[in-house]
């Protein structure tokens, strides 16, 4: 019996040191992978910021529409979604993006919006409060 116990006190020292080695392992590799996965430290789920042209700029992707109408366009109209967004802008409301439940007011050209209206789309530009300064615009197709 006296000479089982120095064996398993060296196989239990042994599995020991070999746990904390890849506990540490572990550790160090989920760090690693969390540190590079969170690139956008917080922007909102669906936008992502341009560093190269203008570090403030962020592109937001939803549907251009107007604050009428929003992204439920009258069915009964005979229109489609985009001449009733376009049709809705000639009589009085601004342009807006949805980006699931969020809306936001567009401030910009309105011949890079009319392009796209009732259309979805990316935006880029400088969010200040709930109106997206645009920068420029590209279809999401």
């Amino acid at each position: 019996m006296n000479e089982i116990r120095p064996w398993l006190t060296l196989v239990g020292f042994c599995v020991a040191r070999a746990l904390a080695v890849a506990l540490g392992t572990a550790m160090l590799f989920t760090s690693a992978a969390v540190t590079f996965a969170v690139v956008g430290g917080g922007e909102p789920a669906n936008a992502t910021t341009r560093e190269r042209n203008n570090p403030r700029e962020t592109v937001f992707a939803g549907l251009i529409t107007d604050d009428h109408c929003g992204a439920r366009h009258d069915m009964d109209s005979g229109k489609n979604p985009t001449e009733c967004t376009k049709m809705c802008v000639r009589n009085g409301s601004k342009y807006i993006l949805v980006v699931g439940n969020k809306r936001y007011a567009l401030a910009g050209t309105a011949s890079k919006l009319d392009a796209l209206a009732g259309q979805r789309a990316s935006v880029a530009g400088i969010l200040d409060g709930n109106t997206i300064k645009v920068g420029s615009t590209s279809s999401a197709q």
